[in-house]
This record gives C-alpha cells, sequence and structure tokens, in this order.
C-alpha cells in the first residue's frame, strides 16, 4: 500500500502517515491542513484551492 499524495482524489485525515505526507506536499502543518478540512472537507482540489486563497 502507498501513502503518496500521486493520484489521490482525497485526504485521510485520519490516518497520521497520510496526513503528514499531505501536509509536507501542500507546505503546511498537520494543524492547518485539519483546518483546511474543516473548513471545505476533504477533496483535493478544494483543499488545494483554500490553501491558496488568500487570506486563509
Amino acid at each position: 500500500m502507498t501513502t503518496g499524495t500521486e493520484g489521490k482524489s482525497h485526504i485521510d485525515i485520519f490516518d497520521r502517515t497520510s496526513r503528514a505526507a499531505w501536509a509536507q506536499h501542500f507546505g503546511v502543518s498537520e494543524e492547518r491542513l485539519r483546518k483546511a478540512v474543516t473548513m471545505v472537507g476533504t477533496r483535493v482540489t478544494s483543499i488545494t484551492a483554500y490553501l491558496h486563497r488568500p487570506g486563509s
């Protein structure tokens, strides 16, 4: 099983390894990633848009 971010459409925020990989992928802390998931859900495209939005 791979824990990489390639080809994934959703983030498993409850899996520590997956959460850490996505936080590194986006260049944010795990806490900021959790906030993004809380705000927009687990879809990678939604989180990407949220994190790249000014003032997020």
